[in-house]
């Protein structure tokens, strides 16, 4: 019942379950299929008390009546306002019914054989079959708000007349539309028969409750050859009691349902009520991909299909793109997409959430938000938070209001600690040295002759400035810390200009045999370029890495290579094809040093054997991850310390939800990282999300500052948009 930008990537799904009665919180877990959730403290499962305790209190005071955050299966927060606790009182859901209701009845029809999601509408609403435009809407553009029917919403000019005349915004709507509200004579006929059509199906986005009031149609209609007639006796019996919802804690479609054309029809578009303990239950069962302890109530891939954009894993379709907007400038004014059932962050649109989340919403903010990578679940209902004041999009007020602020208070490291360093020793913040102002990134290796070779970004160098900021530039310094030197290299065929995302930077940088290579981010994706003179003229691949690889770097040993692993070059980089969004995971390829410059010879990380060895693909779509901290993986370094004989990955954990403007040279978090191989597992060294300064835009440990035992290093960094360099001393057992 709210008007919602959406972005779009249809799908399928299906959930059914039944359990005989309802509990709510227990000191203990019963190991039966009656499921009870169990109390635990925030610290326990890697969350700040402190930052969910903050959290709370401004829900609180915007009207929320329920809150319930759950991590690992465990309450680690919740609150109810008084007279609102589960037992005593239900919550309206609004919108969100479209997933709780419609979408599970169309998953669970889906799942069952009932419907299929890419069927013509007209299959189950015969009233459609002779008309040209409506015969050609699939179930799946119903339900993803893709068949361009009409919505039932007046325009901006009948809102603003209704407000300032103090009727109400549906009720008082003129023709249709207002008939659709007040049930007059009911809304499915008036959504079968009187919404328009306004663009071809399939090829824009329009939010549309009559549009899943004949996606409700359409499912009823299915179910007529089934042990159920309509959707609350197919919900209830198939899907809710089997996961502990019991009749009584909620309702469905307004309290009401219509008799039209011999079917029961069931509203499921709102007017749905519910505790917060029965969404969570639902959001836990499509996490578990439609396992309930044990019971397979849903098959998985019908769950793994609902969730992505067209029920095929990892797929853009061509014909929706400029709806699924996928630009950098998408976190400004996040839109989700729309899945079967759900909303998504598919598309990296919400910066700071991992890319897997689902969730519904409703009008007033009534959410349900669920991060399978981070085992979260968290629900939210009341009065509506959103006042207008701040003059936020109903999406950015819900992402700064909620989403972030749960993600925010995830706190742990995604790897246990490291049992080889057992502590990592940074100089004070007064001893950082800086250098070359105004410059950031700083890829760096060491040469064959003993210097570093680096690059810098939107910057002027080292002094004397170059005349005109650079996008790309190069350096090269001398020294070891504190003693250092850097001299600009200026190269008409390696420097580029440009600001920011439109401007092409160096990500990577690596000499081998005397040979200089360098990486090029921002080309879509990257972009390879080889040196033989130490930097002055460049010679670029006529082929790019246009699949994710968005920001990608070089694995970097010793002086011009020396103690490399074997005879392959190892690349890393952010599982996107952007440099600029927040990545779930990163990935790998490798090529022979003999053929670093040739595309066919490049190989990616495709997981492991049985027997536990790294297996690699030409194909790019095998990729597997090497590292994986959900909306955290940003950008990074990895060197060999060979005095420990281990590789150390330094990886920036930027802030959520943009705390800091200007982005982690300034502030932000640090995460270090050990294995024995480039591809891991990894193990922590170091974790802080608010490091005590600024940790660059990225960083690493460079080999040629590294002490012989491997302990005393130091770390380069962009912080404060410099050259920027800080002793580090590591300890072992």
């Amino acid at each position: 019942m709210i008007s919602l930008k959406i972005k779009i990537l249809p799908i399928v799904g299906a959930l059914l379950l039944t359990c005989l009665f309802y509990p709510f919180i227990s000191k203990g877990q019963n190991k039966t299929k009656d499921f009870i959730w169990v109390r635990s403290t925030p610290e326990a499962e890697g969350m700040s008390p402190v930052k969910l305790e903050a959290l709370k209190k401004n829900l609180l005071s915007k009207g929320t009546k329920k809150l319930l955050i759950i991590r690992n299966d465990k309450i680690v927060s919740e609150a109810f306002a008084k007279g609102w606790s589960d037992s005593v009182a239900q919550s309206g859901t609004a919108s969100l019914a479209k997933a709780l209701i419609s979408g599970m009845s169309l998953n669970a029809a889906i799942a069952d054989g009932y419907i299929d999601a890419d069927a013509p509408a007209c299959l189950y609403i015969p009233a459609w079959k002779k008309s040209d435009i409506k015969s050609k809407i699939t179930i799946r553009q119903l339900d993803t708000h893709t068949s361009g029917l009409e919505d039932s919403e007046g325009t901006d000019e009948q809102m603003e007349k209704l407000i300032a005349q103090k009727k109400d915004r549906h009720m008082d709507l003129p023709g249709w539309k207002g008939q659709f509200w007040r049930k007059q004579p009911d809304p499915f006929t008036l959504s079968r028969d009187s919404a328009k059509v306004l663009f071809k199906p399939g090829t824009g986005s329009e939010y549309s409750n009559p549009g899943i009031a004949m996606l409700n149609y359409a499912v009823t209609r299915s179910l007529q050859n089934s042990p159920y007639k309509d959707i609350a006796t197919y919900l209830d019996q198939r899907v809710f009691s089997r996961i502990c919802i019991k009749k009584n804690t909620y309702s469905m479609g307004y309290k009401t349902s219509y008799k039209v054309d011999g079917l029961n029809l069931i509203p499921g578009w709102g007017g749905a009520t519910f505790t917060a303990d029965g969404v969570a239950r639902i959001g836990r069962l499509i996490k578990n991909k439609g396992n309930w302890q044990g019971d397979q109530i849903i098959d998985s891939i019908v769950i793994k299909q609902a969730l992505t954009i067209d029920g095929t894993t990892n797929s853009i379709r061509t014909d929706v793109l400029s709806i699924a907007d996928r630009s950098d400038k998408a976190g400004q004014d996040p839109a989700p997409v729309a899945v079967l059932g759900w909303f998504t962050n598919s598309n990296g649109s919400f910066k700071s959430l991992p890319r897997d989340a689902f969730w519904g919403a409703g009008a007033g903010e009534q959410l349900l938000l669920v991060i399978p990578s981070l085992n979260i679940i968290a629900v939210r209902m009341g009065e509506t938070m959103n006042k207008n004041t701040t003059g936020e999009s109903y999406w950015k007020f819900i992402e700064s209001t909620f989403f972030n602020p749960v993600v925010d208070a995830v706190e742990a490291s995604p790897y246990p600690k490291s049992d080889l360093i057992t502590a990592a020793t940074f100089a004070p913040a007064t001893e950082v040295i800086r250098m070359a102002e105004g410059g950031d990134l700083w890829p760096s290796t060491w040469g064959d002759d003993g210097l570093m070779y680096t690059a810098y970004g939107d910057g002027n160098g080292f002094k004397p400035y170059t005349e005109i900021k650079l996008s790309s530039g190069l350096a090269v310094v001398s020294g070891t810390p504190p003693s250092l030197k850097g001299i600009n290299i200026r190269s008409s065929s390696g420097e580029r200009v440009g600001q920011g995302p439109a401007g092409e930077k160096a990500s990577g940088m690596i000499m081998i045999e005397g040979k200089l290579y360098m990486w090029m981010r921002n080309t879509g994706n990257a972009r390879l370029a080889c040196s033989t003179d130490h930097g002055k003229t460049w010679v670029w691949a006529d082929w790019k890495l246009d699949a994710s690889f968005g920001c990608p770097n070089f694995v970097n040993y010793g002086q011009n290579n020396a103690g490399a692993k074997d005879d392959y070059v190892y690349t890393y980089s952010v599982d996107d094809a952007s440099a600029y969004k927040y990545a779930d995971q990163m990935v790998m390829t490798r090529v022979n040093k003999k053929h670093i410059m040739d595309q066919d010879s490049y190989h990616f990380f495709a997981g492991y054997d049985k027997a536990g060895k790294p297996l690699w693909s030409e194909d790019i779509r095998r990729r597997k991850p090497i590292y994986v901290n959900p909306a955290k993986a940003y950008r990074s370094g990895m060197t060999y310390d060979a005095g420990l004989k281990r590789y150390l990955w330094c990886q920036i954990l930027p802030l959520y939800g943009n705390k800091e403007e200007q982005g982690p040279r300034f502030k932000g978090g640090l995460g270090i990282f050990e294995s024995a191989n480039p591809w891991g597992p990894w193990k922590t060294v170091f974790y802080n999300r608010e490091w005590d300064i600024g940790p660059g835009e990225s960083g690493s440990l460079p080999t040629n500052w590294m002490s012989k035992d491997g302990k005393t290093l130091y770390y380069l960094f962009s912080g404060n948009d410099s050259f920027s360099v800080r002793k580090l001393v590591l300890q072992t057992k």
